[in-house]
């Protein structure tokens, strides 16, 4: 395995890879709407997190080989299931011929109080 990194995504706030490359896989950490260049948490609103969230994703894939365009299968952890349509609506903007495989579940709570996290399988 291959750990991957990249500046043009958040700094891991623990003992753990922003992803790992395994034969045709990379596998990321969940990405919460940290923008890498501040440090600080993207609130405006829910689709500025989304898209944010997606971006840091992207950096880590491309970083390794790979790409939003690659990704097999999402996993998307919300604090609250109401923001579903949302997401859906810039999910769309992002995968509109590549539809990956995706879950997505509600959680109490994520790192820094975020109210989205999204991890991926992506391919090489």
């Amino acid at each position: 395995m291959k750990k991957i990194h990249t500046d043009k995504a958040p700094k891991v706030i623990g003992p753990y890879s922003q992803a790992v490359h395994h034969h045709h896989f990379v596998f990321t950490s969940g990405q919460i709407p940290l923008n890498p260049e501040t440090g600080v948490l993207v609130t405006d609103n829910f689709k500025a997190e989304v898209l944010q969230v997606l971006s840091n994703l992207d950096a880590v894939l491309t970083a390794s080989g790979s790409s939003l365009k690659k990704v097999a299968k999402l996993t998307v952890f919300l604090t609250d299931l109401s923001n579903f349509s949302e997401l859906n609506e810039v999910f769309n903007t992002y995968f509109d011929e590549h539809l990956p495989a995706r879950s997505a579940v509600q959680v109490s709570a994520l790192p820094m109080n975020a109210r989205v996290e999204i991890e991926a399988v992506g391919t090489i």
